[in-house]
């Protein structure tokens, strides 16, 4: 048996690993140990392709196995915190009474919109995986950047002294908004870049460099905060980018 082909999957089996203690601490609303198992679920996964590239043991196995464990680590865990954050701003009204509960159960409805996110992650990996055009770049918001966007909501909520983001997390109805837009922009034609890098001349890549630089500083200035708009900005500067290679054309 030949130890370096199997390098890249049990790498992939890290963030395996580390997606379902994630999906623990998520059910547990441990959201600080949840992002962070989130996290290193996330660079398992960026660097099992990475390895595989190396090594030049890229297969099938490989590629269906990725996309399962990024089902659990940024499908599952995202889809039970937004149902927390749903659970707990769930303010319910005369009018939404009928529609947000079982009366006979005590089960409120509201919540389980959030498991939308985990339904959106799955088909968006099944997407990728039978779709040659994601090579170099993406279509659809990748599953990576929609887990960190979400993880990253009950964090603000803690810890952001920005009273406008956390009156607007702590909003159901803006949470419904945003698990939406995110499933959305999953499984939207829409192309976004990727960090691969072919060459590192500034001309070639202009709007990675500027989006990288933008991201350092966002962290650095506002933490927690930081994430969401980071994927936004991500957004917005590939339909920058693809705008611009359309006027060129």
């Amino acid at each position: 048996m030949n130890i370096k082909n199997h390098i890249p999957n049990l790498l992939t089996l890290g963030n395996l690993f580390c997606g379902t203690i994630a999906v623990i601490f998520a059910v547990q609303e441990n959201f600080k140990l949840a992002a962070l198992f989130v996290v290193i679920g996330i660079f398992f996964d960026f660097f099992d392709g990475f390895v595989a590239r190396l090594l030049n043991v890229s297969g099938e196995l490989g590629k269906q196995l990725d996309s399962l464990a990024d089902m659990v680590t940024s499908g599952v865990v995202p889809g039970i915190i937004m149902f927390n954050l749903l659970s707990k701003n769930n303010v319910v009204t005369s009018f939404d009474e009928k529609i947000n509960s079982f009366s006979e159960l005590n089960i409120e409805l509201l919540p389980f919109l959030g498991i939308i996110l985990t339904l959106g992650a799955c088909y968006r990996l099944a997407k990728f995986n039978i779709d040659t055009r994601q090579s170099d770049s993406f279509i659809g918001l990748p599953t990576p950047a929609m887990s960190l966007f979400v993880i990253s909501l009950p964090l603000i909520l803690e810890h952001s002294e920005i009273e406008f983001a956390t009156n607007l997390i702590s909003n159901h109805y803006f949470l419904i908004a945003i698990t939406v837009v995110l499933t959305y922009l999953m499984n939207a034609e829409l192309p976004l870049f990727s960090l691969k890098f072919k060459d590192y001349s500034l001309k070639n890549n202009i709007i990675k460099y500027l989006f990288l630089v933008l991201s350092l500083i966002l962290i650095i200035a506002l933490i927690y905060l930081s994430i969401p708009l980071i994927i936004m900005i991500y957004v917005f500067l590939s339909i920058i980018s693809n705008n611009g290679k359309k006027a060129t054309v």
